[in-house]
C-alpha cells in the first residue's frame, strides 16, 4: 500500500503554524517533516494567498491566521478559521475583545 497523508504540505504548514504561531520556520518544517527552505516557500504562499501575516519581532517572525479569509479551492466555500476549528484551533481571543469581556 502507497504511504500518503490526506492533507497537503501547505495544509500541514497551516496547521502548524495555528497550533505555535511564534515557532520558527525551522521548527514547523521539523514538526510536518519538511525542510526549512520548504517551508519558508510554503509560508509565503500561505502569506500571498491571504491565509496568514508575517510580523517581525526582534530577530523573529511571528504568525497571524486570517479566520475569515474563505479557502481557495473549488469544492469548498469554508473558511480557513471553520478548517482549522474542526481540527481543534481554538481561536486566540484580541486585545480589544478580551478589554470589552472585562468592560
Amino acid at each position: 500500500m502507497a504511504n500518503w497523508g490526506l492533507f497537503t504540505n501547505h495544509g500541514l504548514v497551516l496547521v502548524s503554524v495555528a497550533k505555535n504561531p511564534a515557532r520558527t520556520a525551522r521548527d514547523i518544517g521539523a514538526d510536518v517533516g519538511l525542510t526549512e527552505r520548504t517551508t519558508h516557500k510554503i509560508i509565503l504562499d500561505l502569506e500571498q494567498a491571504g491565509y496568514i501575516s508575517r510580523n517581525k519581532v526582534g530577530r523573529n517572525n511571528t504568525y497571524s491566521i486570517h479566520p475569515n479569509v474563505t479557502i481557495k479551492d473549488a469544492v469548498t466555500d469554508a473558511s480557513v478559521g471553520e478548517l482549522l476549528t474542526t481540527l481543534g484551533w481554538k481561536r486566540r481571543k484580541t486585545q480589544k475583545a478580551e478589554k470589552a469581556e472585562k468592560d
